[in-house]
Order: structure tokens, then C-alpha cells, then sequence
């Protein structure tokens, strides 16, 4: 009981990038003190809260409230919800929304949504007058526990995923797990992927958790909530703080991704959610580990038990190698032609290795002749009751 009581109360998690360092605290109920966090935060003049029509909703209204109560000069700048907002045409849209209320470098942005909300708003606050002071208040599930952290900001190119950005760290995370009860069924289980994706890389005791207690999480049980959010946190503040630039150990938190960001290339960002994609990346990500001799049969069944359990797709969707093979290699993380991938050796420990095309091939090829094609997993799923 003593953990539960430990698990609600407010968490904070230290991100120690020197001069750039900054907090991630935890609250329920925190979204009705961001007047008094921005203060504590020295923060003043005027803010422009970006978010999307979805969260707009829920949301906004309140937020303008605290923070006119706190004295700052609210400018609210509203993008259309989904993948397809994150874009160069609205990093656009919100340069002109800045500019025409006079937006100075002393000016804050505060970014009020899920990852693609907090992607474009970093990136917008890295480039307006070379560099404005931004806050994170992540509101989906995948944004909590990943994309809020870190400092990646930027936008989708047609050709791939987050082509282009900056890294921006942003001067506070202030998550409210009770927004988590204003998403649609789908993006919240969605946002699973990335709290499964701690366990196969970090925390083998965490994913026997995630095993445990998978029923509960899917209740949204507060404790448990509360508890996945805040050691996804601590796992991804750790690996941040001993590499900020993904020169080496963050390499890691792409597991999943490598094939995952394919598949959202491949649907066009219309079908898969991320979330969806990372699933079935971590998946045959893993599967392909095996056929390369870098796990065990036993790793892909537990997580493969894990993600259907947690709702999520975990089946290859209808694309050719040559496709998939093609939209690996517009994937950023490629080094002079070279895909990399992160593969697991058991769970809690993964490597990164290079994915030699040929046996890449061949693995695709087995993957084939003994699994029936999921057509609609890219063209688009049916939302999760």
C-alpha cells in the first residue's frame, strides 16, 4: 500500500543535461497549476499555447484561465489534430501566428497535446528568432512517456519520418496522467508500445510488470498508471542525460522504430498510428533477432504475448521487402547507406546492429511463407473499443 500511496504522489525526475538540464514532474491535477508552474519556472510576458482542435476542446479554456490568472498574455494557436499536421506547412502557420503577436525571445511557447503537438512546437520555439524557451505538457500516453523527453522536435518529410528538426530541450516536462482519460481508446493503447519498448531495452523486472499487471493498465487503474509513467521516465531521463545527441546508448530507444517508422511511411500516416507501428516493429524487429542469431525463440513469443494482450497489432502488414526495404532506407537513422536497427539479445538488454539486406531478405521471406497477410494494418485500423 505504502508503494501505491508513493506511485500517486507528485514525482519528480531530473533530466541532468548541464547548462540544459530540467525537471519532469508528475501530478494529477498539475494542468490547473501551470499559471504557478510557468512562475516557478521564471517565466513571464507572453505565452503562445499550441495544441490541437481535439485537446482545444478539453482543455484550452482552462489553461487560458490559470495562466491570465498568473498574469501572463495568452496567445492560443490551434493545428488540426493527427500525423498529417506535422508538417513545414504549419511550423509555417505558426511562425505567422508568433509574428503577428509580436513574439519576442522572451516569449514562451507551451505545448498542450499529444507527440505531434509536442514535436512541432519545440521545433517552432528552436527556430523563431533563433531560439524562444518551450514547456511540455504532454496529454497522450505516447507523449508522457517518450516524445515529451529528450529535446527531438521537428516535422515529417513525405519521404520519412522527423526528417526534419532540432534537437531542443525543452525547460520543463509537466505531465497530468488525468488527461490521459480524454483520449480515444485507440491513442491510448497506442501509447503502450513505448512503455513496452522500457522493458524489452532497460528493465526486464518493469516488463514482467507490464506481464502483470496488463489487465489493470488497460482500466486506466491510477496507481498503475501512475507507475508506468513515471519509470518510462526514468528510463528514458536516464539513457538522455548520457546521450543527449544519439551519438551512442540512445540509439537504443529506436527499438521498434526502424521497421515501425517504415510502415507510417508506407501508410502514408494515414493508416498505422505510431504507436501501432512501433508494435509491430518491436515484433518482427525482434523475429529478425532471432533469424540473425542475436536472441532466442522465448524473447519474440513474450513480447509478441505482450503487445496482443495490450491490444495492439502485432502482424506484418501487406508490403513488399523491396518497399519496406525502401522506406527503411529514408529512415534517419541510416549512416552512409547503411540500415541499423536495434535488436534485443533478451529482455532488458538490446544492441544495435547493422541489417545486412540480403539476410534481411531471406528473414522477410520466412516471415512470408508462414504468416497470412494483414492487408488493413496500413491501409488503416478500426478504432479500439
Amino acid at each position: 500500500m505504502e508503494k501505491d500511496k508513493t506511485d500517486m504522489a507528485q514525482q519528480t525526475i531530473h533530466v541532468a543535461l548541464g547548462t540544459r538540464s530540467y525537471d519532469i514532474r508528475i501530478r494529477r491535477g498539475l494542468v490547473n497549476d501551470l499559471g504557478v508552474e510557468l512562475t516557478r519556472l521564471r517565466r513571464t510576458g507572453k505565452v503562445g499555447v499550441i495544441t490541437d482542435r481535439h485537446l482545444a476542446g478539453h482543455y484550452l479554456k482552462p489553461v487560458m484561465r490559470v495562466l491570465k490568472a498568473a498574469g501572463f498574455t495568452v496567445t492560443p494557436i490551434i493545428l488540426p489534430p493527427g500525423e498529417q499536421t506535422k508538417t513545414l506547412r504549419s511550423i509555417a502557420k505558426v511562425m505567422d501566428a508568433l509574428v503577428d503577436a509580436r513574439f519576442e525571445r522572451s516569449s514562451t511557447l507551451l505545448a498542450l497535446g499529444g507527440g505531434v503537438v509536442g514535436d512541432l512546437t519545440g521545433f517552432a520555439a528552436a527556430i523563431y528568432q533563433r531560439g524562444i524557451p518551450f514547456v511540455q505538457v504532454p496529454t497522450s500516453l505516447v507523449a508522457q512517456v517518450d516524445s515529451s523527453v529528450g529535446g527531438k522536435t521537428g516535422v515529417d518529410h513525405p519521404k520519412g519520418k522527423n526528417l526534419i528538426g532540432a534537437f531542443n530541450q525543452p525547460k520543463a516536462v509537466l505531465i497530468d496522467p488525468a488527461t490521459l482519460h480524454t483520449l480515444p481508446p485507440r491513442e491510448w493503447v497506442a501509447g503502450l508500445a513505448e512503455v513496452i519498448k522500457y522493458g524489452v531495452i532497460a528493465d526486464a523486472p518493469f516488463f514482467e510488470y507490464l506481464e502483470q499487471h496488463m489487465a489493470r493498465i488497460l482500466t486506466l487503474d491510477d496507481v498503475v498508471v501512475a507507475h508506468i509513467v513515471r519509470r518510462s521516465c526514468e528510463i528514458k531521463a536516464e539513457v538522455v542525460s548520457e546521450d543527449e545527441r544519439e551519438a551512442d546508448r540512445r540509439r537504443i530507444l529506436n527499438f521498434g522504430h526502424t521497421i515501425g517508422h517504415a510502415l507510417e511511411s508506407l501508410g502514408g500516416y494515414k493508416g498505422l498510428i505510431h504507436g501501432e507501428a512501433v508494435a509491430v516493429g518491436m515484433v518482427y524487429e525482434a523475429d529478425l533477432a532471432r533469424h540473425l542469431g542475436y536472441c532466442g525463440q522465448e524473447v519474440v513469443d513474450r513480447l509478441r504475448r505482450l503487445v496482443e494482450a495490450s491490444g495492439l497489432p502485432a502482424r506484418m502488414p501487406d508490403v513488399t521487402f523491396q518497399d519496406l526495404w525502401s522506406a527503411m532506407q529514408q529512415d534517419k537513422k541510416v549512416s552512409a547507406g547503411t540500415v541499423y536497427c536495434v535488436v534485443p539479445e533478451s529482455i532488458g538488454a538490446v544492441r544495435v546492429v547493422a541489417l545486412p539486406q540480403q539476410e534481411t531478405r531471406a528473414w522477410f521471406a520466412t516471415v512470408r511463407r508462414r504468416e497470412p497477410r494483414v492487408r488493413s494494418a496500413v491501409a488503416g485500423r478500426r478504432r479500439v473499443r
